[in-house]
């Protein structure tokens, strides 16, 4: 979750040259399954950090919860490459900087905004806003890689963004969230969408694995910083909550991720993000379950119309003659 949301729409990624599976390998009901996978840790992670949100501060979260996702992925590429005795596919050197800036915006950055948003509002909340990231990513491809920004790209911003309004008005009043909550929703979309644009391209050359465990170091590194913040959580903390922060780093990060990437190399980024549509709904029903803790009603009308901006600025002007 947190470090969770949805792939970019079609018209905001980058050329079809850089969106072709990374591997041969896998079937489409692989990449299905692996696409499943990743909905539903997503969701629980957005249920697992609102569980959290009053015990552990949102930066040591940050840095526990990609500290255990770095320690597992590293432990799977060594099982891996000791099973298969084949070596692992690095990023290459040129690409360095989108690496690093995968890294720092979806693993660090939003991870920090996300576990802040939602000490303010409740979980399905924060997944229906973070739904916008996919408008969010069409409009800095038309920005940075010269896609045409055409009107159904501004009139799906316009309504995305409205949804976001109606979901600051409908927290800003609930007894479980405040407008604050809602902006570093925002932010954690924003950077979200950072990190599906630069980590695409990443995966035409390199293993799912390996982009994932580096992008996961990059965004611990990028939590430093509360270091000792997350000593004094471990020391202070009682085992539930130690084995959340654990949950957080080996499921909805490190095995979450990695499906993620894996299906992405194997299918269209489109069709991607129309599948976590379902992650506020599951996350909901989730927090409903766990939690006693529902959003606001006029929350979900806020949501649908962060849905429904996403479907408009996917459309097309029709081609003159």
């Amino acid at each position: 979750m947190s470090t969770e949301t949805s792939p970019a729409a079609d018209p905001s990624c980058p050329p079809e040259s850089a969106l072709a599976p990374s591997s041969p390998g896998g079937t489409p009901s692989f990449a299905a399954a692996a696409a499943a996978v990743t909905l539903v840790l997503w969701a629980s992670a957005f249920v697992a950090i609102r569980h959290l949100g009053t015990d552990v501060p949102p930066g040591s979260l940050s840095l526990g919860r990609l500290v255990v996702a770095a320690l597992a992925l590293g432990v799977l590429l060594g099982i891996r490459r000791v099973r298969t005795r084949r070596a692992p596919r690095w990023p290459e050197r040129r690409h360095l900087g989108l690496v690093l800036l995968c890294g720092v915006a979806w693993f660090g950055i939003y991870n920090v905004a996300l576990n802040a948003a939602e000490q303010r509002i409740d979980a399905g909340t924060a997944a229906l806003v973070v739904q916008i990231g996919p408008i969010i990513v069409a409009l800095l491809a038309a920005v940075f890689l010269d896609e045409p920004l055409h009107r159904w790209l501004v009139v799906g911003l316009g309504i995305g963004f409205a949804g976001v309004v109606v979901i600051g008005r409908a927290s800003s009043g609930a007894e479980h969230g405040d407008l604050l909550g809602v902006l570093m929703a925002v932010v954690a979309a924003l950077t979200y969408a950072v990190g599906v644009l630069s980590q695409k391209p990443l995966l035409a050359r390199a293993g799912a694995l390996e982009v994932t465990f580096v992008a996961t170091v990059v965004g611990a590194a990028v939590c430093l910083p509360w270091s000792g913040e997350l000593v004094g959580v471990v020391r202070d903390s009682s085992p539930s909550t130690l084995l959340w922060i654990g949950y957080l780093g080996l499921f909805p990060t490190a095995i979450a991720f990695s499906t993620w990437a894996y299906a992405l190399a194997r299918t269209n980024a489109s069709t991607m993000a129309l599948s976590t549509f379902l992650v506020p709904f599951l996350a909901a029903g989730i927090a409903w379950v766990a939690l006693s803790e529902v959003p606001p009603p006029l929350a979900f009308v806020g949501g649908a119309l962060c849905i429904v901006g996403v479907l408009v600025s996917r459309r097309r002007p029709r081609a003159r003659a």
